[in-house]
């Protein structure tokens, strides 16, 4: 069974073109859960899930509807638009600030004049649904029935603070809702209610218009800060990990080796290789050995039982020294399998420049 229903939100600014009609562009409906009074006089609470109201059908049901006067009798339909329409909303529905948004023009002199000058202001969406029986809670709230298959017919402008076409209206933060069961055309002396604090009041139709307006300012207000917020959030992550990167490439630049300093290693290590080789066998592989594996090799070629396993650096280094000045000291001929000869006259002076342009090179790194 198809159900009418009347959603109200509020005309905050509007733009008036140089031929005279006004364009507004207002949030319609909101998820949530609101009351909605029966023809008994009892309320049930109803269920505008996400999911119905933000899905395409419902989306795109809001485009090309027709602006009325109040809410006509009957649904707006293409034989009865010439007299109820004032205007029409455009193409351009869409999810914006919690609810669905959407612009429409009015073109009827009679309700620009009102809009204008005798501040009728209120925005009803009228609109069919579907309900379904379902107990649950929705951010805190109960509700015993969910609107699905949502779909406009119409956007009236309504009387400030006045009791809609059908019903006694209940009015909460986001919108107003009213039952279309009942058969009066909205005049009367029922005064609008203001609901404060879980009761409802009521109370002259300019206070609860204000009360209104000024709720909808906030409601606005809430929703920029927390857009603000969200992109103050965004704008931090993003600076802290420019930062993040920043360092690291200052980091790099300062651990990138200096050329002096590679242009040191080469010569140290070419100086090494060409001191240790007089003591290696020809065959000896040099590529993929560090400074310190060149070193046990040549200690080991005079010292077979040296084992270099948990010697620090520095006991390699200095053994190393020790080792080579007793080579220079004594002449003695390499161990390993080129077993070459060297007068201690030849074998000192090459020793001691080697020796010499090694240990400057060091002090120099």
């Amino acid at each position: 069974m198809r159900h009418l229903r009347y959603d109200r939100s509020f005309v905050l600014d509007y733009e008036e073109s140089t031929e005279g009609y006004l364009t507004v562009r207002a949030v319609v409906t909101k998820p949530g859960v609101y009351p909605y009074q029966r023809s008994d006089g009892s309320v049930q609470y109803e269920l505008k899930h996400p999911e119905d109201i933000f899905s395409d059908q419902t989306i795109m049901s809001c485009n090309a509807k027709p602006v009325t006067d109040d809410h006509p009798r009957e649904p707006v339909t293409v034989q009865n638009v010439k007299a109820y329409g004032k205007g029409f909303s455009h193409n351009d529905a869409a999810v914006g600030n919690g609810g669905v948004k959407v612009a429409f023009t009015v073109f009827d002199e009679d309700l620009i004049r009102k809009i204008r000058e005798e501040g009728k202001r209120e925005i009803s969406l009228g609109f069919e649904t579907e309900l379904v029986a379902e107990d649950g809670d929705y951010n805190g709230e109960r509700y015993q029935y969910r609107q699905t298959q949502v779909d406009v017919n119409h956007i009236a402008i309504v009387d400030k603070g006045r009791v809609g076409p059908e019903a006694a209206i209940r009015g909460d933060s986001d919108a107003w809702q009213v039952d279309s069961n009942k058969n009066n055309n909205g005049g009367g002396g029922t005064m609008p209610k203001l609901k404060i604090d879980e009761k409802e009041f009521e109370v002259p139709s300019e206070v609860k218009s204000k009360v209104d307006g000024l709720q909808a300012k906030a409601d606005s207000y809430d929703q920029l800060k927390k857009d603000h917020d969200t992109t103050v959030a965004n704008y931090d992550a993003q600076k802290t990990e420019l930062d993040k990167k920043k360092k690291e490439l200052e980091d790099a630049k300062k651990a990138e080796p200096k050329q002096d300093a590679i242009d040191s290693a080469v010569e140290a290590r070419l100086s090494l290789i060409d001191e240790a080789r007089n003591f290696l066998a020809d065959d000896f592989e040099y590529k993929g050995k560090t400074d310190t594996d060149i070193k046990v090799a040549v200690i080991q070629g005079q010292d077979e039982r040296f084992d270099a396993k948990e010697k620090s650096e520095e006991y390699v280094n200095a053994r190393y020294d020790a080792t080579m000045t007793f080579l220079k000291d004594t002449a003695q001929p390499a161990t390993g399998q080129n077993n070459m000869k060297f007068t201690k006259t030849s074998t000192n002076d090459k020793l001691d420049e080697k020796r010499q342009q090694r240990l400057n090179l060091r002090d120099s790194k």
